[in-house]
């Protein structure tokens, strides 16, 4: 017996002198893991201050560079694109000329989707939307993004979405353009808020012609039929569809209306601008 305990004993030394290397090992490696990551993150900086130097940041609402560099908007006009406060539209999110629930279309017409809000006041930023859409702007995306998270945040989380869906560009579109300004702003505003994207859920079929010079019942026309869902092994209940500007709802009422049918049972929305005769 004592032979037994003496070995066990001589057996557990070993093995602890053994381990001993590993264990301190391990220790160095914690230890260093913060200089690590502080070293990380000044190669991260540096790059950055290269890419700047190399490709300034356009300031989204004037679009020259911006001022102060480092910066994602000039200082100067921080304050025009116009924020939309209430009182809005407790449907849409368009902002209300006086108090109550709804707006005249809201009123008038029975949307598919159930709730949305926009940041701003589409007159305020038409020039900057224009720019991220056919300039070729895509830079702008971040700020956009930023403030998007930042201001529809707790309405984007209310709804607890299971991911962000932006609408989509016909295939013919995207070729010309390169890129989905809906699917900028919904990446940036999901890696902010912790929310998945799922930009390949929903697809446009039907390459629609331009919609500002259309009235409503026109828009609808053109929109039918317009989407369809890509990713039938996907199963989603409530999504947050993202788009750059809301005005009649047609759009989202078909985008709405395709994933509902898909099986989603709550589709609200955000929209970088809301306004009319857009």
């Amino acid at each position: 017996m004592r032979k037994d305990r003496e070995s066990k004993q001589t057996l557990r030394k070993q093995t602890a002198i053994q381990m001993r290397p590993k264990a301190q090992a391990e220790r160095k490696v914690q230890a260093n893991r913060p200089k690590a990551q502080a070293k990380a993150k000044f190669a991260q900086n540096v790059w950055k201050g290269i890419l700047q130097l190399l490709f300034p940041l356009r300031c989204p609402v004037c679009d020259r560079i911006v001022v102060p560099a480092g910066e994602k908007i000039c200082l100067e006009c921080m304050g025009k694109p116009r924020l939309l406060t209430p009182p809005w539209c407790m449907k849409c999110g368009k902002k209300l000329a006086q108090e109550g629930e709804f707006c005249a279309d809201c009123r008038s017409k029975k949307h598919a989707f159930d709730r949305g809000r926009a940041l701003y006041a589409y007159d305020s930023v038409a020039g900057s939307i224009y720019r991220f859409k056919y300039g070729g702007r895509r830079e702008y995306a971040d700020f956009f993004g930023e403030q998007m998270a930042e201001y529809l945040g707790n309405f984007i989380r209310s709804t607890q979405p299971d991911a962000l869906i932006p609408i989509p560009l016909h295939r013919k579109r995207m070729a010309v353009r390169g890129y989905n300004q809906a699917q900028l702003l919904a990446e940036a505003v999901g890696s902010r808020l912790g929310v998945p994207v799922c930009p390949d859920f929903l697809v446009r079929v039907k390459n629609t012609a331009p919609l500002k010079y259309e009235n409503p019942k026109e828009r609808q026309n053109n929109l039918k039929k317009a989407f369809n869902i890509a990713r039938n092994d996907v199963k989603l209940k409530r999504v947050v569809v993202v788009d750059d500007i809301y005005t009649t709802g047609s759009t989202m009422d078909e985008a709405a209306g395709t994933l509902k049918e898909a099986g989603v049972k709550e589709v609200c929305f955000i929209a970088l601008a809301s306004g009319t005769n857009v």
